[in-house]
């Protein structure tokens, strides 16, 4: 049975004790009985940090409201363990990393952030739940009524679709040598079936830490999903996916008049079953699309994009208006946004949308409002819900 029921009850017994040696031994009591960090009690999470040498700890998390945006951590007196209990709500999913030895100074003064990050920010050593990037590594908060976060590659008993790499071109957009990965659903072989076919943009993402495909097969097995063929397209430099990705009539013909045809030639795709969909900018991509030809793209999958106040806010701003008069809409749309998005640039912006969208009978409209903030974890944590409604499996008794 657990010594301690509470971090406030371990507190209770080291506190009042005066030798070092004594309160050390009580941290290594805790650290032994409790191996996985941050300690989630109702509405807050303690965490913990303990090595000898540091001189400063803080929790980093981008929701703390000042710059930097840390929380500093008590330290024990006469021990290695560093501290802090942090209030959350009970749904929050969140990346964090703790500063340990970080000049605490603004962020916003701060000449080289690079170097900072690498030699004074890391994830938790204490949390095995982590978001694991090529340019990143952050831990991740999961509090008690968050959407689950498996690693969805390492779930037993799921039969796995195939996954093709292809390389393309584009004489619309003038690239040569991108990506283009395709999904196939378990059982495509041999089956001879025509598939729904989801095009997702920021494919490089959607292969890697978003682990889409690993979602796919497990929405696939329990009926929750169509089998479907997925087609993930890799993006460009940021100025390219920019460029490329907002109110670009240019990557729409790209889309229909290359990218499909590709598709189609390599996989048996049902085209009276097509979907487009992506995060931030990418969902912006996806949404010219629909809005242009809902006919081809008749489903359509929105995870928080920007549509108001910042870079290209003329551009995104027009997006509600096109939603209003358009005179045919996608018949299926699923849109989402974190609640600690920036509040002009997501968060007011998508509930305006959404106020459009509930009150068309001609679509069938899913709107997802996340405990997270821009970033890879949320996206991931809302993209098995975006998937089922874009192709409802047997389970919800509906196409």
């Amino acid at each position: 049975m657990p010594r301690w029921s509470s971090f406030d009850a371990f507190l209770d017994d080291v506190t009042p004790l005066e030798k070092a040696d004594e309160r050390q031994a009580l941290v290594d009591s805790l650290l032994r009985e409790r191996t996985q960090w941050p300690w989630v009690e109702a509405d807050r999470a303690t965490f913990i940090y303990s090595r000898p040498g540091a001189t400063s700890v803080a929790l980093n998390l981008d929701t703390i409201p000042r710059d930097p945006p840390f929380e500093p951590m008590q330290k024990l007196q006469g021990t290695s363990l560093w501290y802090v209990s942090y209030p959350f709500a009970s749904d929050d999913l969140l990346d964090y990393m703790l500063a340990v030895d970080d000049p605490m100074t603004p962020l916003a003064q701060e000449k080289d952030i690079v170097t900072r990050v690498t030699q004074h920010w890391q994830p938790d050593p204490l949390n095995p739940l982590r978001m694991t990037t090529a340019q990143t590594n952050v831990s991740v908060l999961r509090m008690n009524e968050a959407r689950p976060f498996p690693d969805w590659a390492t779930l037993r008993a799921v039969p796995r679709g195939r996954v093709f790499e292809h390389p393309i071109d584009s004489d619309t957009l003038n690239y040569r040598g991108r990506n283009l990965w395709v999904y196939t659903p378990p059982k495509y072989e041999g089956s001879g079936m025509a598939y729904p076919l989801i095009i997702m943009h920021d494919g490089q993402w959607a292969i890697g830490p978003l682990q889409l495909p690993s979602i796919a097969d497990a929405l696939i097995k329990h009926h929750r999903m169509l089998p479907a063929v997925i087609a993930m397209i890799q993006s460009g430099t940021a100025e390219e996916r920019n460029r490329e990705y907002i109110s670009s009539d240019k990557h729409y013909n790209f889309l229909v008049s290359e990218l499909m045809p590709f598709v189609q030639t390599h996989y048996r795709i049902d085209s009276n079953r097509v979907a487009v969909g992506g995060v931030a900018v990418g969902a912006v991509a996806a949404a010219y699309a629909a809005l242009k030809n809902p006919a081809v793209f008749s489903r359509l999958m929105m995870i928080s994009p920007p549509l108001g106040k910042g870079e290209f806010s003329e551009e995104l701003r027009e997006y509600s208006k096109r939603f209003t008069e358009a005179e045919v809409l996608p018949k299926r749309i699923f849109q989402s946004v974190g609640r600690y998005e920036a509040k002009l640039r997501f968060l007011r912006p998508a509930n305006s949308l959404r106020m459009i969208l509930e009150g068309l009978k001609s679509v069938e409209y899913k709107f997802v409002e996340t405990g997270s903030g821009h970033g890879l974890v949320g996206f991931r944590s809302v993209l098995p819900e975006a998937l089922a409604w874009m192709l409802p499996g047997d389970a919800f008794n509906s196409r």
